[in-house]
């Protein structure tokens, strides 16, 4: 019998097509700026982190990528933001061509809706949203970025970044003030980081949630669990994390800023772990304990079916729920009037766990190689990059080549999901009708 590629494997090989073609492209002589083409190592680990939307680079985006560079990066992030699934789904429809249960299935499993019925619609929903917010954020930034930049620049840079904010990618074109500065130009315009960090949130809580809202607007007693557990969580996330920024950064980074520019960044600052990628502060001299924060925030990333990365929001809350019932002794797990079944349980401990031990494990690969970083350099990295965040206290480009690399499967497997990367590589289960003997151990 012929084999059949599952979901997943279709996913994981798609995302790995995708790569390889924008390796292809970026190492084309009219891509850089030098005329001669990128190497082999600098258009992949470019094409990962675009495609992964994570925003690590080994060279500054706008000192080292033309215009032509700079596109088929852009196009990288939209196509790898939405899902190559999403994006092929909505142009058979475009084109009027008739999408089977195969199909739709592939939609279910990309953007992690909870039933099959309806995928169709949902995609639609999403492409329209996405181009409506992509649109009206890249307008609000070009009020912005013309008068300074002049106007085909400025309406490039608008789209450029409108598009990487909420792809949660983290590329930037602000090169041209100094290499890999970010966004640290615009620290205190109230516009640049209420739009920005309004286009990372709103790609970040996921097209469920989308859908959700647009369905039952602001009757919140309607909105499914899902909708209700990501948006208590990343109310709790921005607002914690904002206060921990402040506290942990007030006597360091803070400490020359007047009221507004401390406010923006301490916002700026939690809102873009998750899984955003750009900094409007120095990332490299942050406090430890701001690191601290930077990497739980980053392990934690957005919402399921979204553009961000992470273990998800959901899969935070479950946790969190499941160890507060045992303290307690309570049985099952109840939130908003509401219990979760076994299965999130199972599925969000797996999660957890793999997402943990896999960056773990290569933390410590990469201290064997990388022996003159400290540790806490090198753990922003790897959590960065499994996280497809892309903030990085600037090591990246200085790493050895076996630690690039490292970091690009990091990417990759960020941002199909440690799970789904773990379960491409393992036939379906297959449930015994034998079962072994049950035997007592000690726990704690």
């Amino acid at each position: 019998m012929k084999h059949r590629l599952s979901r997943v494997q279709t996913i994981a090989l798609g995302f790995f097509a995708i790569i390889l073609l924008g390796t292809i492209l970026l190492m084309l002589p009219i891509a850089s700026r030098n005329g001669q083409g990128a190497s082999f190592l600098n258009a992949l680990f470019t094409s990962t982190s675009s495609t992964c939307v994570t925003g690590l680079v080994l060279v500054d985006t706008y000192s080292n990528w033309t215009l032509f560079g700079q596109a088929v990066i852009l196009i990288l992030i939209q196509i790898g933001g939405l899902g190559f699934i999403t994006i092929s789904i909505f142009l058979a429809i475009f084109l009027k061509r008739k999408i089977g249960l195969k199909e739709r299935n592939l939609i279910q499993e990309s953007v992690n809706t909870l039933q099959l019925a309806g995928t169709v619609r949902l995609v639609r929903k999403i492409v329209m949203y996405t181009a409506w917010i992509e649109g009206i954020g890249a307008l609000l930034l070009m009020v912005r970025f013309i008068p300074r930049f002049g106007w085909l620049k400025g309406i490039w840079y608008g789209i450029f970044h409108s598009i990487s904010a909420f792809c949660n990618a983290g590329f930037d074109l602000m090169g041209q003030f100094e290499p890999y500065c970010s966004l640290t130009v615009y620290y205190d315009d109230i516009l640049v980081n209420l739009v920005i960090m309004a286009l990372i949130i709103l790609g970040g809580i996921g097209f469920i949630v989308w859908d959700d809202i647009s369905t039952h607007k602001w009757h919140v007693r309607k909105y499914l669990l899902h909708t209700k557990i990501v948006l208590a969580m990343t109310f709790a996330l921005i607002l914690g994390g904002s206060l921990c920024f402040f506290l942990f950064e007030r006597g360091n980074l803070l400490a020359g800023m007047d009221a507004k520019g401390q406010i923006l960044s301490s916002l700026f600052g939690a809102v873009t772990p998750r899984t955003a990628g750009f900094n409007t502060t120095d990332t490299g001299m942050y406090t430890e304990g701001t690191r601290l924060l930077t990497v739980i925030l980053m392990f934690i990333g957005g919402s399921p079916g979204s553009t961000a990365g992470g273990v998800k929001t959901t899969t935070m809350m479950v946790i969190l729920l499941y160890i507060w019932a045992n303290l307690r002794n309570k049985s099952g797990l109840n939130i908003f009037g509401r219990r979760l079944d076994e299965d999130s349980i199972k599925k969000a401990s797996t999660i957890f766990f793999i997402n943990l031990l896999l960056a773990s494990v290569c933390g410590l690969i990469m201290c064997g190689l990388e022996t003159k970083l400290p540790l806490s350099d090198i753990f922003m990295e790897v959590f960065s990059a499994i996280g497809t965040v892309g903030i990085s206290t600037g090591i990246t480009r200085d790493l050895c080549l076996a630690s690039k690399y490292l970091l690009i499967f990091l990417m990759y497997s960020g941002r199909i999901g440690s799970m789904s990367f773990a379960l491409s590589f393992t036939e379906k289960k297959r449930t015994s009708l034998v079962q072994l003997p049950t035997e007592r151990i000690t726990i704690g």
